[in-house]
């Protein structure tokens, strides 16, 4: 667990700089970083999104798994949840927290460095992968922190449970993923980046939370396809 707190901890100190980056600058210069947050997050989303090599499970887990969390209203959740952090921990005046919980949470947890380091740390005790995630996501997160504020600081909550619980239970989840179920799960985390560098962009906003039980699905349609050879 000792390199999740690690991980955890570098999201918040990178969050921090990015907070006191965006305090007093100009707007001109707050849609500069807006850029910057959104270019990074196409750039991660497409090389993720790559890693796919079944196209049609791709698409039907996306199909799937958004009308899904739409019938569930999972980015409503996961709003809700975010206005709770912010009225118990942050400023009323702070803007867009849930956003920045949300978007924040779904890259830093997204991919398969997450998985692997997490599997890694608690089977082997070797923690180099998260250690590598740890500053590349510090990195990533004073960006994105000064384009949406502080509630990017708060998605090391979601580390902290996400690959706390892989880590915990890696010895009994590793056997049943493979390679092939890696690479399906960071193309429709990389999709899911892909949306938030759109709405950060301001090309076209999505409720990407919704789109959250891909990733469940995706699992589901791997584990078939020694059955269903099509997928």
């Amino acid at each position: 667990m000792i390199a999740t707190f690690i991980n955890a901890a570098a999201v918040i100190v990178g969050s921090l700089i990015g907070l006191l980056i965006r305090k007093g600058i100009k707007e001109e210069y707050r849609k500069v970083v807006f850029t910057a947050a959104g270019l990074t997050s196409l750039t991660i989303g497409i090389q993720m999104a790559l890693k796919t090599s079944h196209i049609l499970s791709f698409a039907l887990a996306l199909m799937i798994g958004g009308l899904l969390g739409t019938l569930l209203d999972v980015e409503g959740g996961i709003e809700r949840f975010g206005e709770r952090l912010k009225q118990r921990f942050a400023s009323k005046s702070e803007g867009a927290f849930a956003a920045g919980f949300l978007n924040a949470s779904i890259l830093f947890c997204a991919g398969a460095m997450a998985i692997v380091g997490s599997f890694r740390a608690g089977t082997e005790g070797n923690y180099s992968l998260i250690f590598t995630k740890s500053v590349l996501d510090g990195f990533v997160s004073i960006i994105f922190a000064g384009a949406m504020g502080i509630g990017v600081a708060f998605s090391a909550l979601s580390i902290l449970v996400y690959q706390g619980a892989l880590t915990l239970l890696s010895v009994y989840i590793k056997p049943y993923v493979s390679d092939l179920m890696l690479a399906e799960i960071t193309g429709i985390g990389g999709a899911l980046v892909i949306m938030i560098g759109f709405g950060l962009l301001e090309i076209k906003s999505f409720k990407t939370g919704n789109f959250l039980p891909a990733l469940i699905i995706i699992v589901v349609l791997v584990l078939v396809m020694p059955v269903l050879k099509f997928l």
